[in-house]
Formats: C-alpha cells, structure tokens, sequence
C-alpha cells in the first residue's frame, strides 16, 4: 500500500477517536452551557408567562426599575473596590511577609478563610457586623475605643419626678428649682435608672446632713429615689437606695460654671460655699445621654461597604498566594542591583517589583472581578430584610426577579443576559493576554 494511503487513514483514525473522546465533554457542554444561555436569551424577549412576545421591554426595565438601578450601581461599586483592595492587600501581605521567618504561619492564616464557604462567612460576618456590643465584634471594638476618648455616660434616661426639686433645663440637663444655701442640705433624686444598671460601685445613698462641722461647704446627695419591691417614700433616702455613684453635679451662677463636683459611692458630695451659695445646681445632659451603640454597620448607607469586607476577608488569602508565587520568580539579581545602585525599598517595589508582577496583578484582578460580578451569597446572608433593597447587586436581583413572591422569569432572563455581556469581555482580554504571555 503506499505510504501516502497509510497515513491519510491514520490521521482519519485519529480524528474519529479524538473526536469520540470529545464527545461526551461537548454533549455536556452543550447540556449545561450553551443550551441554558440559548434558553435565557430566548426567554429574556417573553413576559413573566412566556406567552407573549414583549421585545426589549425586559431589557428597558432594568433601566427604569429603581431597585435594578440600585443592583446596578452596587456592583459597579463591587467592580472598583473589591478587586482592587483585595488584590491590594494580598500584595502587602506577600511582600512583607517574605522575609520573615513567621510568614508561612501568617500566610496560611490569611489563606484559611478561603476554605470556608461563602454561606458560612456570611453567616461569621452576620454576627461580626451585629449592632448590640455584646455580640457584635466589630461595634464591640468601635464601642471600646469609642469610651476610651469620649466621656461615656452612667445615666442614660434618668429623670426626676414632679415632686423631686429638680426640674428640665433643656438640653438634656436638669437644675435645682431654687438656689442652694450654705448649711442647708441639698437632695437630688431621680428616677429611671434600672437597680441592675447601676454603677458596681454603687453604695446605699447616706442621707444629708448640715455639715455642722464644715459651715463653709454645701453638701447634699444625689440618689435612685426607688426602692425595689415598692414602700419607699419619694424625696426621702430609703435604706434599699442606692447613691447615684459618679453623677456630675455643676454649681452655675448667671450662666457660668462656678464650682464642680462628683458624687460619691454613696452619693454624697460637697461643693464650696464661698463659690456656689446663692448659685443653682445643675445635672449636665452628659449624665443622661444614651449610651454609645457603636456604629450601625448593616445600616442603608454602610451595608455594601461592610459586606466589601467579608469578601476582601475571605479572597486577600487567595491574591496573597498568586502574588506570592509570582513574587518567588522575580529575578534577585534585579532587586539587589537595585539597591546597590543606591535605590530604597519602596523605590524597588514600585519600580522593579510591581512591574515584574504586573502579569500576575492581571490574572489576580480579572480572576476577582468576574468573581465580584456572581457574587450573591454573602449578600444574601449578611444584609438583613431592611437593608436588602440598598445592598442588592444583579446577582441577588437575579434570584428575587426569578424565585421572588413577584417571579418575573423574563426579567430574570434579561439580568441573566447581563451578566454574560459584563463577563464576556472580561474573559476575552483575559485570554488574549494570556495568549500574548504564551508567546513571549
């Protein structure tokens, strides 16, 4: 037989058995890929039925609909920042944990939140972001460092009764409804303060007295006029009463702060005669101003930031170990010529380092931006009902226009649409620069 046969039938056979090992992957591909596009797309130009042709109708709702216009702003937030901080950070972190001996241990930690599902950092992240200081880490910390710099306050909503002699002075404050006298002592009790809230230091109240033996002073007490089970009597100091422990307590005379003092544990405190007789006294609103919350993370106007977060948490790890790979192939030889040549450190990063890697940036940054464009599930668990609406993206919207109470599947298709057209070209000058990298 003659060779030329010979091997026209052994390409031939090639082909058949290639194309019969491609088979199966092509069925699925066309199964799983192509046919659902071509389905979505088709089903994009019907109504939420499927029964009437409806054109770009779908197409111009997520124009003029403002929850699709909220999804639509999001992500192009997602689209800048995400990637970017993430993509940020995970270059700091391969950098500077280079050279230290202790950098693997810090790598597998940044690394190790990618193993947790993003369901389940949504779920880490619903707590962390949670209002009540008391479990919620992030506004336990803000709260702390808050009251570290801030005059926090003991009383928040204690008031004085009708028959008590204090009476409102705007802002918050209280005064004394008559001035006070040298040798006559001073009762200030209020109201509104829950036995359990009390300062730990507080002590029963001590009744107060003339200070016979001290006539250049005013003394007086201020005191939780309750007595918990009931038989108190108001205006009077009760054994069961506590001491207002750390109350501020303000002498003014024509408008100006004349003399200051602080309660005790029992409640008792004393002012100078020669400076606050004649003058009234005044609770400042500092004393009752609600306690600091923290900050309302899952709120309108901080959701999507937050939520930025707990996907910068779980993909840092991910950017920091392509960078660092790419990092471990730069060549040395450059870096240290460098630094003979007299340049410093950040001189050699931003010059030598971040260009070398400027292809490992790429893949890091296209590869977080098509993720950023599918993201759902953190935002489906972190935002709460109330913050939903400002914290969609189309991914989300997605899923409510095509499984809500409302389903509109032609809606749902459209936005399915969307996505593909946001992500193709992201994918296309992806290939081609790796196309370009494989010639080189």
């Amino acid at each position: 037989m003659p060779r030329h046969h010979t091997l026209r039938n052994t390409g031939g056979r090639s082909r058949t058995v290639a194309a019969g090992f491609l088979l199966p992957a092509l069925l699925l591909l066309g199964a799983l890929v192509v046919y659902p596009i071509g389905y979505s797309v088709q089903r994009s130009f019907f109504d939420s039925s499927g029964s009437s042709f409806v054109g770009l109708d779908n197409y111009l709702a997520l124009v003029t609909d403002d929850s699709l216009r909220t999804a639509a702003r999001n992500n192009v937030i997602w689209l800048v920042l995400a990637p970017v901080v993430a993509t940020a950070l995970g270059l700091i972190f391969a950098v500077l944990t280079e050279r230290v001996r202790w950098g693997t241990a810090f790598k597998l930690i940044v690394f190790m939140p990618m193993a947790i599902s993003m369901l389940a950092a949504g779920i880490i992240f619903r707590l962390v972001y949670e209002q009540d200081p008391d479990r919620g880490v992030a506004n336990a910390v803000w709260v702390g460092v808050h009251d570290t710099f801030a005059e926090s306050s003991g009383f928040p909503r204690a008031r004085p009764l009708p028959v008590h002699p204090l009476e409102a002075a705007g802002g918050g404050a209280f005064v004394t409804k008559e001035p006070v006298r040298a040798g006559e002592p001073v009762r200030l009790p209020l109201i509104g303060v829950a036995p359990g809230q009390m300062p730990e230091e507080a002590r029963p109240a001590r009744a107060p007295d003339a200070a016979p033996d001290a006539p250049d002073t005013i003394t007086g007490t201020a005191w939780l006029d309750f007595t918990r089970g009931g038989g108190g009597r108001q205006n009077a100091v009760d054994p069961a009463e506590l001491g207002l422990a750390g109350l501020r307590i303000e002498a003014v005379r024509d408008g100006k702060v004349v003399a200051r003092a602080t309660a005790a544990a029992d409640g008792s405190f004393t002012l100078p005669a020669d400076r606050a007789d004649g003058a009234v006294l005044r609770l400042p609103a500092s004393n009752f101003r609600e306690q600091y919350n923290g900050v309302e993370w899952l709120g309108p106007r901080l959701v999507t930031p937050a939520v930025i977060g707990a996907y910068v948490w779980m993909w840092a790890g991910f950017a920091m170990v392509l960078i660092g790979a790419g990092l471990a192939a730069v060549p040395r030889e450059l870096l240290e010529a460098a630094r003979v040549d007299g340049a410093n450190e950040w001189q050699v990063f931003r010059r030598i380092t971040v260009p070398l890697l400027a292809p490992v940036l790429a893949v890091v940054l296209v590869t977080l931006m098509i993720n950023v464009l599918k993201v759902f599930d953190l935002v489906f668990v972190i935002a709460p009902g109330s913050a939903q609406d400002d914290a969609n993206v189309l991914a989300l919207q997605l899923y409510r226009s095509s499984f809500g109470t409302d389903a509109d599947l032609g809606v749902g298709s459209a936005i399915a649409v969307l996505l593909l057209l946001l992500v193709v070209p992201v994918m296309v000058v992806n290939i081609r620069r790796m196309r370009r990298e494989a010639r080189r």
